[in-house]
């Protein structure tokens, strides 16, 4: 068991610089939400609805995180800041990370009944702050969900998905990422302009620039060459 927990908070470490040690860890209301939905989801399965309930708004009172008891999560989950809210049917993989203000949230059923209505979440995913993952959708393994992006379709594995509604960026994680990326949002192309292109662009406008000063140049010396013949002609 403490082995176990030992290598839970180190994996958070390995995905947070912030914490100096273990201890202070300890203290994340992530690690406490997730703590208290372990039980919450040992009494959702035992179908001691209530107490779960009750130990769900609990963890929700003290940490500002909603997980309900019924979703399933794996190994070394690591929700960063608070205020995040994951459905009944949420099913999240191994390795996940979750920034501040996120929602898996769920989507009416059509047949009247609850069925499956929120995302599942594959390993290694990473979602950022704000994000809102919506219905009964599968984020595939390594996928990278940017801050604020909404997700409605099924995201390819190694997939990055940014803006609203979210789309993909086409290129592969694995192609210019290490493993672990904070916040889930690129800090290189395709998500930043092309500053080559902007200074090819800045280039061609300085050129059409120098271009129209010398047609206005020669302009004016025609019409002053023609100015002495006009007045002959008068």
């Amino acid at each position: 068991m403490l082995d176990r927990l030992t290598a839970y908070l180190d994996s958070i470490r390995a995905r947070d610089p912030a914490p100096r040690s273990r201890w202070e860890i300890m203290t994340y209301p992530g690690v406490w939400a997730l703590a208290y939905h372990r039980v919450a989801h040992w009494l959702f399965g035992a179908e001691l609805f209530l107490l779960a309930r009750l130990v769900n708004h609990f963890a929700r009172f003290l940490t500002g995180i909603d997980i309900h008891p019924g979703a399933r999560i794996g190994r070394n989950f690591f929700i960063d800041h608070g205020f995040t809210v994951i459905g009944e049917t949420a099913e999240i993989g191994d390795n996940v990370t979750i920034y501040q203000c996120v929602t898996l949230g769920g989507t009416n059923p059509t047949n009247g009944k609850g069925g499956k209505r929120h995302p599942t979440i594959s390993d290694n995913v990473i979602i950022g702050s704000g994000a809102q993952v919506i219905g009964p959708i599968v984020v595939g393994e390594r996928a990278r969900i940017g801050a604020n992006a909404v997700v409605t379709d099924d995201v390819p594995e190694g997939a990055t998905m940014i803006g609203f509604k979210a789309r993909s960026t086409l290129v592969p994680v694995e192609t210019y990422m290490r493993e672990f990326m904070p916040y889930g949002t690129p800090c290189n192309e395709p998500c930043e302009p092309d500053m080559s292109r902007v200074e090819a662009l800045e280039k061609q406008l300085t050129l059409l620039g120098e271009e129209l000063a010398a047609l206005r140049e020669t302009t004016s010396a025609r019409e002053t060459a023609d100015s002495p013949r006009s007045g002959k002609r008068a």
